[in-house]
């Protein structure tokens, strides 16, 4: 068969440019191009650490940022409680002391108006007595038809109102 017999003859020749096109390709591709891509992969693995690593940073100083401002804050508020704290006992050193004064004037007003009621009392007091021996010896005289003393008749009634 004559195709057999051409195989032998062609093969080789077909080997031999096979091995030259995959020796060539080879150089050209993994002599040429993959130390540019493998640059490539390295240069975009660098970058993205350095990203990260910028990200990193970025994140640790926002964070001790916000550390410093929650202590700034804690210190403002633990300030301003203070000073609350202070206007409060003010203040109520400031009642205390108004109402105290407040207290002692009333108490005043209270002495002076219990001193006019015993006074009012006391004249009222003497006033239903008078009235009362008047009474006593009228109806004495009209009753009895007898004349009382007054200084007897008031005696009376005081003796009476003392126990009543």
């Amino acid at each position: 068969m004559p195709q057999i017999e051409q195989i032998a003859a062609t093969l080789s020749s077909q080997v031999f440019w096979l091995l030259v096109f995959f020796g060539l390709t080879f150089v050209f591709v993994g002599l040429g191009m993959v130390p540019k891509i493998l640059g490539t992969v390295e240069m975009r693995d660098q970058q993205i650490a350095g990203d990260l690593a910028a990200a990193q940073a970025a994140r640790d100083a926002a964070d001790s940022e916000e550390e410093a401002w929650r202590k700034r804050e804690n210190a403002n508020r633990a300030a301003a409680q203070g000073v609350i704290g202070e206007a409060k006992a003010v203040a109520a050193t400031t009642s205390a002391s108004k109402l105290a004064e407040a207290q002692g004037r009333l108490d005043a007003r209270l002495v002076e108006a219990e001193a006019a009621i015993a006074t009012a009392r006391a004249n009222a007091m003497a006033e239903i007595e008078a009235v009362a021996a008047d009474a006593t010896r009228d109806i004495v005289a009209r009753v009895a038809g007898v004349e009382v003393e007054p200084a007897a008749a008031e005696a009376a009634v005081k003796e009476v109102m003392a126990h009543g």
